[in-house]
């Protein structure tokens, strides 16, 4: 597949000059997605880079969009408040380049320019509205030094708030090229308020197995492309396969140094999936790394990730909690391109 080269980085927003370390060059990374607003800021370290703030929120920007088209103003007003937390951040800590970029709920809402505009005004902060494939290949540029080693293609996912990456890479040299990706219309957000609910566990069954069939229609397309590999390797990158890493851990909160490149066997997601499928709202709201703020999304992320499973059946899966910002800060720091 061609590259098609990404909008330019822009120098982050104006800053008075400090004389204080005059020699580091700071670097930023901000991800809007349908369901999270996050912030990486680097400074080059060896062959890579050494994190120095970071920031995360959900903000649920997509709330409501598969109804509407639109963002909603109170999704809205959330959004530009971690903006301008970001803002505050990328000032304070005298970043030289910044890239910021959104995703799927700026893609498909029909007011999606007007919050750009609106959020460049209001923060100083200019969102790039990228594409699918840009988003699928930032991706694995972030996430694709976890991947198992193998000489068999490998799938890498992202599973978002409005939509799911799918990537097969070959990862014979040093940076994997894109051998073939899909975006599906389904993320955590999209796909819970489109088919996900139910009152009972009868009604929970209903809408996990519809889910899973949503889900699977959007796939088949790229699933009649895949080849047949001895030995399937499988890397994913989301708050889906982070939480759902946390809990196959049994941590009583989050922790990235004991997630981050985790392997799991795949039955043992399976398993997790399938038993939070069938909870409540409230026993799922009880499940430690989970709680209030994921509980009505999880689900849906366990039918995206089954059917995955389903898609390429790997033994064994790999868990990255890095993507698309570590992806940007390669970029700009002049990493080789996917």
């Amino acid at each position: 597949m061609p590259y098609r080269q990404a909008p330019p980085a822009r120098p982050a927003i104006p800053r008075p000059p400090r004389g204080r370390w005059p020699e580091a060059r700071y670097y930023a990374a901000l991800d809007l997605g349908t369901n999270n607003c996050r912030l990486l800021i680097a400074r080059p370290q060896g062959p890579g880079f050494a994190i120095v703030d970071a920031f995360s929120r959900v903000v649920r920007l997509g709330e409501g969009l598969a109804s509407t088209g639109r963002l909603s103003d109170n999704a809205v007003e959330r959004t530009l408040a971690a903006l301008r937390v970001c803002s505050d951040k990328l000032r304070r800590r005298d970043v030289t380049l910044a890239r910021s970029v959104a995703t799927e709920a700026c893609r498909r809402a029909a007011n999606g320019a007007e919050f750009i505009a609106r959020a460049r005004a209001e923060t100083g902060i200019h969102l790039d509205i990228i594409t699918a494939e840009e988003e699928a290949r930032l991706a694995v540029l972030g996430c694709h030094v976890l991947i198992e080693p193998g000489d068999d293609p490998a799938l890498i996912f992202d599973i978002g708030g409005g939509s799911t990456e799918l990537v097969l890479v070959d990862t014979r040299t040093a940076v994997p090229r894109v051998i073939d990706w899909h975006s599906a219309p389904w993320g955590v957000v999209s796909l819970t308020e489109h088919a996900g609910g139910g009152a009972d566990a009868d009604a929970r069954a209903v809408a996990y197995a519809r889910m899973r069939a949503l889900v699977a229609d959007s796939f088949a397309g790229f699933a009649a492309r895949l080849p047949r590999v001895a030995t399937p390797r499988l890397l994913g990158t989301s708050g889906t396969v982070t939480t759902l890493g946390s809990v196959h851990l049994g941590l009583s909160h989050y922790d990235r140094s004991a997630v981050d490149g985790l392997i799991v066997p795949a039955d043992a997601m399976r398993r997790i999936s399938a038993d939070l499928a069938g909870m409540s709202l409230a026993e799922r709201a009880k499940v430690a790394c989970i709680g209030s703020e994921r509980a009505d999304l999880v689900v849906a992320g366990c039918a995206i990730l089954e059917t995955i499973l389903d898609l390429w059946p790997a033994d064994r899966l790999g868990i990255a909690d890095r993507g698309i910002r570590e992806g940007i800060l390669r970029r700009l720091m002049g990493s080789v391109k996917p």
